[in-house]
């Protein structure tokens, strides 16, 4: 009887002490976490930006994309829509890309360079410390996560259910916004994310 004791005390202290599980796909964030919160990452507007910035806005879309991968470049003008629609600069929804890659053609010259091009009506940052991915637990370009007013991660993986050119039959992205907008849980609140490129992550001495 003791020994059984002993072990239901054990367990639940292991219990306490491990980490939150992490999501599905993700393996740093779950759905309903905080969302990790940025500061003094330069866009290609060649202002500073902070996750406070977008404070009256009561829902946070932030995708995590580059130059260089074809598959990103192919959902661009999806996303420029997307922001056309829901994200001006008067609705409650905010828009932020973000590019954590180093490589010269997604070093923060070329970026400006594409949002130039592209037009985009959104703030495209560059991280080159990586950090702000890292703790998001992005993998690839383009991955979405979607934050609600009280800045919970309400959303995270891929805009929809097909890449470039294909049709469109889910649009995740849209489906989350709108519940979020509603104060009511996403439908489907993780997906794997786009079949995109994997970011390039800089070698740590801890990795």
């Amino acid at each position: 009887m003791r020994t059984l004791t002993r072990l239901s005390a054990l367990t639940a202290l292991l219990a306490l002490a491990a980490p939150a599980p992490a999501g599905k796909f993700n393996r740093t964030l779950s759905v309903g976490d905080p969302a990790p919160a940025w500061e003094g990452l330069e866009g290609t507007d060649g202002k500073t930006h902070a996750l406070a910035d977008l404070k009256d806005k009561d829902v946070v879309v932030i995708v995590f994309t580059c130059n260089s991968c074809p598959i990103a470049e192919g959902y661009e003008d999806r996303i420029v829509a997307f922001a056309k629609t829901h994200a001006g600069p008067d609705a409650k929804v905010g828009l932020v890309a973000v590019n954590v890659n180093t490589a010269r053609d997604d070093a923060l010259p070329a970026m400006k360079q594409r949002a130039a091009k592209k037009k985009f009506p959104f703030p495209y940052l560059y991280d080159p410390t990586q950090e702000i991915a890292r703790k998001y637990g992005a993998k690839f370009t383009p991955e979405f996560f979607v934050i609600d007013k009280d800045r919970k991660v309400v959303y995270m993986g891929a805009m929809d259910d097909k890449a470039p050119p294909g049709e469109v039959k889910a649009k995740h992205l849209e489906v989350a916004v709108a519940a979020a907008l509603e104060g009511k849980p996403a439908g489907t609140a993780e997906t794997s994310a786009a079949a995109g490129c994997g970011i390039k992550f800089n070698k740590k001495k801890d990795d």
